[in-house]
């Protein structure tokens, strides 16, 4: 399970990474002006992402990782869509396929873990 993790986590950093590469740390870019559809769809997502990732921490390591690991996946998803929305590269458009479907696993993991001990 950790190793899935593991790889979820570094195909969505070096997809993030790649993405600033190019984009710039804001998403500003002369192929993709701040004002257009995919452009909206990031920044929509990564606000939702990180406005739901500020949880009230009970002090539980795990159950704190999982609770913040949660939106966090979610967040992945929401950039994938953006992807599967106004993407064309057809690499880039399995990534986020394959992204989609790891992440929704691992949140549906995380839930009824988090169901199981009651939190």
């Amino acid at each position: 399970m950790f190793r899935r993790f593991f790889l979820a986590g570094l195909a969505a950093l070096t997809a993030g990474a790649a993405f600033a590469q190019q984009h710039g740390s804001h998403g500003a870019h002369a192929a993709s002006p701040a004002g257009s559809a995919a452009t909206a769809g990031f920044r929509a997502a990564n606000e939702k992402m990180h406005r739901d990732m500020d949880i009230a921490f009970s002090g539980d390591a795990d159950v704190d990782f999982f609770r913040g690991m949660i939106p966090h996946h979610q967040g992945a998803i929401d950039m994938a869509r953006v992807v599967l929305a106004h993407g064309k590269d057809p690499e880039v458009r399995r990534l986020a396929e394959a992204v989609i479907a790891a992440q929704e696993k691992e949140i549906a993991f995380m839930r009824e873990w988090l169901r199981r001990k009651g939190k």
